[in-house]
C-alpha cells in the first residue's frame, strides 16, 4: 500500500512555482525542510535564508524553484488540498447514498495525520499542522484576486466543489452548497486551531471524530431545513 501510495502524482498548478520541486533531489528536498520548518517556528519566523542553511546550499537555489516564501507556502497547501481530493475519491468510491458520502467527506477533512512519511518527502502530520495554523495566510493578502487568476487556489476550490457536489445530491434545489461547504472545511481547521491555542471557544478538544460529529449534524440540518 505504501509503495502505491508513493506512486500518487498530486498536481499543484505550475504558475505557483518556477521549477517543479519533484524534478529533483534539491527540489524536494526544500519541500520536505519548508515543511518541518514551518511546523517548528511558524510561517512568520521562516525564511529562505534559514532553509538554505539546514539544506546546506545556497539562498540562490532555492529562488531557483520558488518567488518567495508565500509562493511556497500557495504550494504545500495546494498540495495538501490535492491529497485530500484524491484520498475523497478514493474512499467515497462505490458509495451509493450521497448522504454518506457526505460524511466521508466531511471525515476526511476532519481527520489529522500522525506524522509519518508515507510519501517519499512529505510529512502528512506536519504538513497538517501547517494547513490548519498557516494555511489562510496563502489567500489572506493583497495580491488574492491576482492570484486566484492565476488558479493559485484551484485544488482548494476543487475539493470544496466537489464536496459541494454531494450536497446538490442531497437536495439539488439547496443554494448555498458551496457556502455550506466552505463554511465546513473553514470551521474544521478553526476548530482545530482553537483546540490548540484557545480552547475555551471549542468544545471538541482535539478529538477529529467529535469535531465530524459535529459538523455532519450541521450539514445535514441545514440541507434538510431548506426543503
Amino acid at each position: 500500500m505504501k509503495d502505491l501510495i508513493n506512486q500518487i502524482q498530486i498536481q499543484v498548478n505550475e504558475k505557483v512555482y518556477i521549477k517543479d520541486p519533484n524534478s529533483s533531489d534539491l527540489g524536494k528536498n526544500i519541500i520536505a525542510h519548508s515543511i518541518k520548518i514551518i511546523d517548528e517556528i511558524g510561517f512568520e519566523g521562516f525564511t529562505f535564508r534559514k532553509l538554505a542553511i539546514v539544506l546546506n546550499t545556497k539562498e540562490g537555489s532555492i529562488y531557483r524553484y520558488f518567488e518567495n516564501k508565500h509562493k511556497l507556502l500557495i504550494y504545500i497547501t495546494s498540495w495538501y488540498w490535492g491529497w485530500l481530493e484524491y484520498h475523497l475519491v478514493f474512499s467515497t468510491t462505490n458509495i451509493p447514498q450521497p448522504e454518506e458520502r457526505l460524511k466521508i467527506a466531511i471525515n476526511t477533512v476532519a481527520r489529522g495525520h500522525e506524522d509519518s512519511e508515507i510519501f517519499s518527502f512529505i510529512n502528512l502530520g506536519a504538513l497538517h499542522r501547517i494547513v490548519v495554523s498557516e494555511s489562510s495566510k496563502a489567500y489572506l493578502t493583497k495580491e488574492v484576486d491576482r492570484a486566484n487568476k492565476e488558479g493559485f487556489y484551484s485544488g482548494y476550490k476543487r475539493l470544496v466543489g466537489r464536496i459541494s457536489e454531494l450536497v446538490l445530491e442531497i437536495e439539488p434545489n439547496f443554494q448555498y452548497a458551496h457556502t455550506l461547504i466552505s463554511t465546513i472545511v473553514e470551521g474544521i481547521l478553526h476548530q482545530k486551531y482553537f483546540a490548540d491555542h484557545l480552547p475555551s471557544l471549542t468544545d471538541i478538544d482535539h478529538d477529529d471524530q467529535k469535531l465530524a460529529e459535529f459538523y455532519c449534524m450541521m450539514a445535514l440540518a441545514t440541507i434538510k431545513s431548506s426543503k
